[in-house]
């Protein structure tokens, strides 16, 4: 199974991420992780990025879609999820392009729906437990607003591809992990 989530910062989308790739046994490529790892490394990607993901800002396109194609490319037929990517429309055509040249196709896009203020009150209960630089509550409202400029245009693109899925992203995680469950097992 090849498969995208997606849906605002503090969605859940890593806590979800872990449901799947234990149930489904697919690779988890988890662009913020990624990112966090060059970032705490101090390599070249990783300084650009953080300079962006301090402000709240995407890190540009030219850098995480390498990122993620070295990724997809090292894993030959092995199933994979991607969260935190594409967070754009260019960055899905490039997703698109970059699966078409290794003959893979996505088989679905779940999309985690969470209101702003339960987002921002998620985020700033996270930041309390693991004191993420990336967390204080001005750059989590600009994250939000970058995510409805840039990211949800993503909910048509992948729409009109008939690939989405909405999945309700409030409530215990075990009924959000059950939801995902009923969209993901047609794919299984």
């Amino acid at each position: 199974m090849k498969l995208i989530i997606f849906g605002p910062p503090g969605a859940g989308k890593g806590t979800q991420a872990a449901f799947i790739k234990e149930k489904y046994n697919v690779e988890h490529i988890s662009t913020g992780d990624v990112l966090r790892e060059a970032v705490k490394n101090e390599t070249e990607v990783g300084l650009l990025a953080k300079s962006y993901m301090d402000k709240g800002e995407l890190v540009p396109d030219e850098v995480v879609i390498e990122i993620i194609n070295q990724k997809i490319s090292g894993l030959g037929d092995k199933g994979f999820m991607l969260d935190g990517f594409p967070r754009t429309i260019k960055q899905a055509e490039a997703l698109d392009s970059a699966l078409s040249n290794q003959n893979l196709n996505l088989d679905t896009v779940v999309l985690l729906e969470v209101d702003d203020e339960e987002v921002v009150q998620r985020i700033m209960k996270r930041q309390q437990i693991e004191s993420r630089d990336d967390d204080s509550e001005d750059v989590v409202r600009n994250r939000l607003k970058v995510y409805r400029e840039q990211t949800s245009p993503l909910k048509d693109y992948y729409s009109k591809k008939g690939l989405l899925h909405v999945v309700e992203g409030v409530g215990e995680v075990s009924d959000i992990s059950k939801r995902i469950d009923n969209v993901l097992k047609q794919f299984d």
